[in-house]
């Protein structure tokens, strides 16, 4: 009996050190340190930009083990951004984002594959007009280390492109859009 119990508190010792790696991070959006921009093209003759104003979200990171980390992203689309307030409330109704029937969007890690160099595959379900399909967000982290606050931060960058066909948007000839995201976290 005592044999087994040294071998399971040597199990679970094992166990929480590994857990103990993989910090606990929230995105700074309070401090305006992470944003979600969007491009997409304008009839083919231009680029249309902007950003959704709000949204949050919290991740792990574990350096040594970035196969393990997790992040989730929660969005409201009513903020969508594109610097002129007639087609923000076009993209806002029931042609584009509909936000009165999905107040909400959402991104979840399914899995992340450490590529080297500090390149990330982060596989996960994103939820847009209420439609959810598996993405794959190209990532790099940018770096992570002490604040002037006495904190800590570690901050990555991505881009993934979706084909708003795949999201049931009335409007399908929009095509493509390319979003971009600045996540910068504070540990807790």
């Amino acid at each position: 009996m005592r044999k087994l119990t040294i071998t399971l508190l040597a199990t679970f010792a094992i166990a929480a050190s590994t857990l103990s790696n993989a910090a606990e991070y929230v995105v700074d959006v309070k401090g305006a340190h992470a944003f979600i921009n969007f491009k997409a093209s304008h009839l083919g003759y231009s680029w249309l930009t902007g950003r959704f104003n709000k949204f949050d979200g919290s991740f792990t990171y574990d350096d040594k083990n970035p196969s393990a980390s997790k992040i989730t992203v929660n969005i409201d689309p009513a903020s969508i951004d594109s610097n002129h307030a007639e087609r923000d409330k076009h993209l806002r109704s029931d042609d584009f984002l509909s936000v009165d029937k999905f107040p909400e969007s959402k991104f979840v890690s399914t899995k992340i594959v450490d590529k080297g160099d500090k390149k990330l595959e982060v596989v996960g379900n994103f939820t847009l007009h209420g439609v959810t399909r598996s993405i794959v967000i190209d990532a790099v982290k940018v770096g992570e280390g002490k604040d002037p606050w006495n904190g800590y931060r570690a901050g990555f960058t991505g881009t993934t492109t979706i084909n708003v066909a795949d999201y049931d948007f009335k409007n399908a000839w929009v095509g493509n859009i390319e979003l971009e995201l600045h996540i910068e976290g504070i540990r807790q």
